[in-house]
């Protein structure tokens, strides 16, 4: 599959687990939002990342409820987009923003503004 129809496979994936998981009730696990899905060349596998908004426990709480759920939303997914195969979905936590936050936190640090 050529690379530009594997981004295009991606970003449909991403797309509709997102409208997905808004219409899913996820109690007490913060803000879930979806960042970014990369599926393997065969279809067979997809790594779907997330972010969560809220408290480590409600970080692990939404991983864990995403994982026990991964079959019901595959088979809602495979519903919306006809591909060869429908991937075996696994839930990852996105901790980009937090390492971005942290390294600015850092780089601020080090270069404190100027006093005016």
């Amino acid at each position: 599959m050529s690379r530009y129809r594997m981004q295009r496979v991606c970003q449909l994936v991403k797309e509709q687990i997102g409208e997905i998981l808004e219409r899913h009730s996820f109690p007490d696990c913060g803000f879930i939002t979806v960042t970014d899905a990369a599926i393997s060349p065969d279809l067979k596998e997809g790594r779907i990342y997330v972010s969560v908004i809220g408290t480590d426990q409600q970080q692990q709480r939404a991983l864990a409820e995403l994982q026990a759920r991964h079959v019901e939303i595959q088979r809602e997914l495979a519903s919306r987009i006809v591909l060869k195969y429908t991937p075996r979905l696994t839930f990852t936590l996105d901790h980009t923003e937090s390492r971005a936050a942290r390294i600015e936190h850092l780089l601020d640090e080090l270069n404190p503004p100027p006093d005016e």
